[in-house]
């Protein structure tokens, strides 16, 4: 099939949503982006790979989403000077990830404008690419120095306020550099891959087996989403198509899990406004929650649920009627806390116009998932390409314009009532059947699964080598798009609301510093 007239043949991939691949040359690796972005379609990730061991040279990837599905485009690049031409003039998300294939694989985006590390930190040489082949990651350096370069601003009455990468309580590390005059932020700047523990190359020489249960760690609170993203892409690249009751529990996984991070986001941004009534009020629902995960599938968070070829665990009757009717209560308790967030003023005030990015902003930036819906985007992949079971449960994007944090909360009521809907749906009309098909183990395979999480769409792209074990896994997560958006939410607010604004987006440092 041919996209944007460009004279390029993309093959679709065995996946339940439309994902079609393609090798190009360097022109139309460009031509594609330029398309895409004057389509308004998305770029949902890059990577780089060394395919030395085939013959191949090194590779850069990219995946774009579009109108009709998600493209998986791969540049062949010279083993001697693996260059390609920077997208990040058509995407500004690009830059990070840009990035990272250089710290990991040592590929370079040509003329491109941030060329600074982004995951070494000087914990490894200039010249060490953890992901060429040769390199088994074990290798191990002095810590080197690292002056990284922030940008500075300068002017009268100008100051910098240094924050982490060491937080109080859980926070993941990163670090945050206010450039701010009085209280006013004039910019942010983000550094972050403090959590990066070599995902990537642990994937590699794993067999599929051993991959899902990698996959389902890389973000624990999403570990649904990325289960099933890496689920699909192993099922897509050996030809087997779950169970119908397998897609209908994995459904009903991925909308718990939803619920779940919604809730306790919901109290902790009530708290961070100084409302702590809504934190022991959410922190319980939410314990409820967690509670009855353990008792119906096995884990709180539920890891290790969903596995290639189905789900690891069937549901009887009486965990149904305890599902169903945990949903009514839940719901019921939501609405009354939402008409308590909705009458407070004092809450009121701290929310509405605070860390705003417009729907302009947000198009341009690439912001994605729940934070850019609250921003007038509509990507939901959910309502936009229907897979099974979401196909028969008519699901509509919930969407605001304000793009506050007023907006990203109303976001997260709303999709907690639609998830709530839904898992009542999934329970009562859950079908037969089995709840698992076996996966054999493919040669020289190529797969992709692409979900919809609650932070966003998290993506994964699967190949495996001559030996039918794992040459590379790249997995993605919608935080790569977010949080230099981030930067541009706090802008003009006070540094006391940075808290607040961080909350509201609520990305993740595990998920994307692999």
């Amino acid at each position: 099939m041919e996209f944007f007239g460009l004279d390029c043949r993309f093959d679709r991939l065995d996946a339940p949503l439309p994902i079609f691949g393609a090798r190009v040359h360097a022109a139309q690796w460009s031509a594609l982006a330029l398309a895409v972005a004057e389509a308004r379609g998305r770029l949902v990730s890059l990577w780089g790979s060394d395919e030395r061991a085939t013959g191949d040279g090194f590779a850069v990837s990219a995946a774009y989403a579009t109108a009709d599905g998600l493209l998986w485009a791969k540049l062949g690049l010279d083993a001697a000077k693996p260059a390609y031409p920077d997208i990040s003039r058509f995407f500004p998300a690009a830059i990070r990830m840009q990035r990272a294939a250089r710290d990991l694989v040592g590929i370079e985006a040509e003329d491109a404008a941030d060329d600074r590390p982004w995951l070494r930190h000087g914990a490894w040489p200039a010249d060490y690419f953890p992901l060429r082949i040769g390199n088994t990651g074990q290798e191990h350096f002095e810590p080197q120095a690292d002056a990284y370069p922030f940008v500075l601003v300068d002017g009268d009455g100008v100051h910098e306020i240094a924050v982490g990468p060491v937080h109080a309580g859980t926070i993941e590390p990163g670090h945050f550099r206010f450039s701010v005059v009085g209280e006013k932020v004039l910019r942010l700047e983000e550094r972050l891959g403090y959590k990066h523990k070599g995902i990537e190359r642990r994937f590699m020489g794993m067999d599929t087996d051993e991959g899902a249960r990698l996959a389902g760690r890389v973000s624990g609170d999403s570990t649904v989403a990325y289960a099933w993203a890496y689920a699909m892409a192993t099922e897509s690249l050996a030809g087997v198509k779950a169970p119908q009751r397998a897609a209908w529990l994995r459904a009903l996984l991925l909308e718990r899990e939803r619920v779940a991070n919604h809730l306790g986001d919901l109290g902790a941004l009530g708290n961070d406004a100084a409302f702590g009534f809504a934190l022991a009020q959410f922190s319980r629902l939410r314990e409820d929650w967690l509670r009855l995960n353990r008792e119906c599938f096995g884990h709180r968070l539920l890891m290790d649920c969903v596995r290639p070829g189905g789900v690891a665990r069937d549901l009887d009757a009486d965990a149904c009627v305890k599902l169903r009717r945990q949903v009514t209560a839940i719901a019921r308790e939501v609405a009354e806390l939402k008409d308590i967030y909705d009458e407070h003023a004092g809450l009121q005030d701290r929310l509405v116009t605070t860390g705003r990015v417009t729907p302009e902003l947000a198009q341009r930036l690439g912001l994605t998932g729940l934070a850019g819906r609250a921003s007038g985007q509509t990507a939901d992949l959910r309502a936009d390409f229907p897979w099974p079971p979401y196909d028969g449960l008519a699901v509509t994007a919930c969407t605001h314009r304000n793009g506050d944090v007023a907006a990203r909360v109303a976001m997260r009521f709303e999709e907690c009532f639609a998830s709530l809907r839904m898992i009542d749906a999934l329970v009562a009309g859950l079908p037969g059947g089995a709840v698992h098909e076996p996966v054999l183990v493919v040669r020289d395979g190529v797969g992709a699964g692409w979900i919809e999480g609650w932070r966003g769409e998290v993506f994964v792209a699967l190949e495996t080598n001559a030996q039918g074990r794992i040459a590379r896994c790249h997995c993605h997560d919608p935080s790569w798009q977010n949080w230099p958006v981030l930067e541009h939410a706090i802008i003009g607010n006070i540094v006391p609301d940075f808290p607040l604004i961080n909350k509201s987006f609520n990305l993740s440092y595990s998920g994307q510093d692999l």
